[in-house]
């Protein structure tokens, strides 16, 4: 039907006055069946016009605030709905497992920092045993107990980490300041056992780095003072993200997973946990004293973003009961083999030993040799299965070696996680996740 042009000097019709035909709805509200034929009809345009959009390519970083480092995730779009994820890596790729080759089994220590940079000391205690698994050595049990309170405050520090940027790329700012207020106080405990906060390269084969032979004095005191007081900090996070309806709403049904296809894709740590897959080296192949210790594995069955928050919640719960227990149960003793072969000898020896000189030269300059064989030796990181495979032809050098990062193996999972999420979405999708690209750029 053509609409008539209005003759000069009349008024052309106003919207409200042209004809139209308005849904005639029942007393009770209800539309007639000639509103609801309409809607079906629009409904059909709707989805014909779907089917006919074009996908759209989209650039993701690598110079993006929300892809946790430079990251470059290239996504194919329907509009706001993701077809397609894929990732692209190696822009901060530096060759570390080359780098090994050419290094002795000490001076490498300082490189497993820059993997997962936000919990070195779990790096460094994942390497220092696999050369220790290689040597066939067993540290003192007052070591086993230190590396493993540690690693659990490592596991503190990152969740912390983890909680503050997630919260920020989902619009909690608040949030963001709580988080990195906890982390700056593990990093004074760091700092004041090893003199450094973030790149601490404290552990060493066969022990730690001492300057005396023992810990700083009180530090065990300050451990504790700061495990009191973080139950604490975990209920503020409780309230300002936990319940919060909506960080619940960006989260809840997001980026879901079955625990099948977490394992088919090699997810592990709290993203194969939060898939309802209760699988923890700790609890699996114990080390150090975790098998000594009264913990619980931190599981959620959704396997949801949300999920995904919950259990490192849980875990940063468990990490204090770990580390009350180590200090309960805290044992006096060396904190370093008597192997000067292989362990450094004391720095105040140095003065009048020229036998000390010697071993201190010797290992700093040629290393110590090792075993002809390979070994696989991992640990549960904070992000998940963290481990070295070393081969050694007899030298003082690895012949190779291969690291197994958590985070590499998550970012293969993404593509599968972002599957028809919106555009918005994949945001949280890699928070939840929680990589990094010097883990995963090794």
């Amino acid at each position: 039907m053509r609409t008539q042009r209005a003759a000069p000097g009349e008024l052309t019709p106003e919207p409200s006055d042209l004809p139209r035909s308005e849904p005639e709805r029942t007393p009770a509200g209800k539309i007639e069946p000639a509103q609801a034929a309409v809607d079906a009809a629009a409904r059909q345009t709707v989805e014909r016009t779907w089917e006919n959009l074009e996908v759209l390519t989209l650039n993701m970083g690598p110079q993006h605030p929300s892809t946790h480092g430079v990251l470059r995730v290239v996504l194919d779009l329907e509009g706001e709905r993701v077809v397609r994820t894929r990732p692209v890596i190696g822009y901060l790729h530096s060759g570390k497992e080359k780098l090994a080759e050419v290094k002795t089994y000490h001076q490498f220590i300082p490189y497993t920092d820059r993997l997962d940079y936000l919990s070195p000391m779990a790096n460094n205690t994942a390497f220092v045993m696999t050369v220790e698994k290689l040597l066939g050595l067993d540290v003192t049990i007052t070591c086993q107990y230190l590396r493993t309170l540690l690693c659990e405050l490592a596991r503190i520090s990152s969740h912390c980490m983890f909680l503050a940027a997630h919260a920020l790329e989902l619009g909690a700012s608040s949030a963001f300041m709580y988080g990195f207020r906890e982390r700056e106080k593990t990093y004074d405990l760091f700092e004041q056992i090893c003199g450094a906060r973030l790149t601490v390269s404290y552990m060493r084969v066969g022990g730690v780095w001492v300057t005396r032979g023992r810990m700083p004095d009180g530090w065990l005191d300050r451990v504790r003072a700061y495990i009191d007081s973080f139950p604490g900090a975990l209920e503020e996070f409780d309230r300002l993200l936990t319940y919060n309806p909506i960080f619940m709403e960006r989260t809840i049904g997001i980026g879901s997973i079955s625990g099948p296809e977490a394992i088919a894709l090699g997810l592990s740590g709290p993203n194969l946990r939060a898939s309802g897959v209760a699988w923890d080296i700790r609890r699996s192949h114990p080390y150090l004293i975790y098998d000594q210790l009264d913990w619980n594995v931190a599981v959620e069955e959704a396997g949801d973003c949300y999920a995904r928050y919950l259990v490192r919640m849980k875990e940063m719960r468990e990490s204090v009961r770990i580390i009350r227990q180590c200090l309960d149960r805290w044992p006096d003793g060396p904190l370093n083999i008597d192997n000067p072969k292989v362990v450094y000898p004391p720095r105040a020896q140095l003065g009048y030993s020229m036998e000390a000189l010697i071993h201190h030269f010797l290992i700093a300059c040629e290393g110590f040799k090792t075993p002809v064989g390979e070994v696989y030796f991992a640990i549960e990181n904070s992000k998940g299965e963290f481990g070295f495979y070393c081969v050694s032809d007899g030298g003082t050098r690895p012949y190779r070696l291969k690291i197994r990062s958590p985070s590499f193996a998550s970012i293969q999972a993404l593509d599968r996680l972002c599957r028809g999420a919106l555009l918005a979405d994949v945001v949280a999708i890699i928070g939840s996740l929680d990589i990094v690209l010097g883990d995963s750029d090794r």
